[in-house]
């Protein structure tokens, strides 16, 4: 290669990102040599195609990935370097979930591990189900941790879980096994929740206690858990709830069809015709035909536009095999909820409709 075609070490450290330092060591290891090395000086020298490689080589090295993997990456094929990626990215979230698993129960050790104070006593398979309906509704958004959190409001008579993304909000009260020793209120994390709901489903009966910091969820013959509590303040859900006002429409459908209208809809927007024929999912601007879904409606007939990852989730996540919608206008929000069952609710926030379309 002519020298004009080569980079001394200093101008491939700024090109690749690397140091100088950190290009001798990779040469050394023998997973990045240069293209050329002075026999007098002991300059090296790289080529411009090296710098993909280089590049790649300090972002895989900035996630941690140990050099014989990185290696390997570096040498397979795409498809084979995607799944040893994924492979190294799901140990690494394995470790740090069970690092901070394991950091909140010294946490708990080091105050004592006095008893936590009951929540409530539910049965396993019932709350594990009613977090995972209710944490959809969460949101990951830098410097907003409470978005993915799940608030637990806990009565004598009821536990209410409710999270929101602030287009959805979605809320669940199940009745207690046993009930609290006395009300309480918090929010907790919501990926330690997740990362709970597999030993939550299989135990007959979990113990909600709250301790320092967060809460500690007590299961026969299983490990304790512990979540984090959030420390922002949950939105004051309840006055939006309260300022709903009357439904002006209500449409009562079949879950499974309403899906299977969303999943044939072709857009990121779905715009719902609601009159007393039943329910038609059409496109926002109607350039496609419309797909219409049976449904018994009372009140005002009605056109109003979602978001398709706002609508699906909200109406995949019901109870039972029918939905009931009840609408308060085009710029209002919606609540979705079984049409037998009201303990759990979903409010979708609809977007503005083009008038122009």
């Amino acid at each position: 290669m002519p020298n004009s075609e080569l980079m001394p070490i200093g101008v491939f450290a700024q090109r690749s990102g690397l140091t100088s330092s950190a290009l001798r060591f990779y040469a050394d290891s023998g997973l990045l040599p240069p293209a050329e090395v002075d026999p007098v000086s002991g300059y090296r020298y790289y080529g411009a195609d090296q710098v993909a490689r280089a590049t790649a080589l300090r972002q895989l090295r900035e996630i941690a990935m140990p050099l014989a993997v990185v290696e390997a990456v570096l040498d397979a094929g795409a498809d084979e370097a995607a799944r040893l990626v994924d492979e190294h990215v799901a140990k690494i979230v394995g470790e740090a979930a069970a690092a901070r698993q394991k950091a909140a129960v010294i946490k708990s050790a080091l105050g004592g591990n006095l008893p936590g104070l009951l929540i409530a006593t539910l049965k396993g398979p019932v709350l594990a189900d009613a977090v995972d309906q209710v944490l959809t509704a969460t949101a990951y958004e830098p410097g907003m941790a409470v978005l993915a959190g799940l608030h637990i409001e806990a009565s004598h008579e009821a536990i209410t879980l409710t999270a929101t993304d602030r287009f959805r909000l979605s809320t669940r009260t199940l009745v207690p096994a046993r009930p609290a020793e006395r009300t309480w209120a918090g929010t907790v994390d919501g990926v330690d929740l997740r990362a709970a709901v597999a030993e939550i489903r299989h135990s007959a009966l979990v113990r909600i206690e709250a301790v320092p910091q967060g809460i500690r969820l007590r299961m026969d013959e299983r490990e304790d858990r512990h979540c984090r509590l959030l420390s922002e303040d949950f939105p004051d859900h309840r006055l939006m709830l309260a300022s709903l006002g009357e439904a002006t429409t209500r449409a009562t459908v079949s879950k499974d069809l309403l899906l299977r209208a969303l999943e044939e809809h072709p857009g990121e927007r779905v715009a719902l015709h609601i009159s007393r024929h039943g329910v038609n999912v059409w496109p926002p601007n109607d350039e496609h035909p419309g797909i219409p879904v049976l449904a018994t409606v009372t009140g005002e007939a009605l056109r109003i536009q979602f978001a398709m990852i706002t609508l699906y989730p909200a109406v995949s996540t019901a109870i039972g095999p029918d939905v009931m919608l009840d609408l308060r206008g085009h710029d209002r929000p919606v609540t979705i909820r079984s049409a037998d069952r009201g303990d759990l609710t979903t409010l979708a926030m609809p977007v503005k409709v083009d008038h122009a379309s």
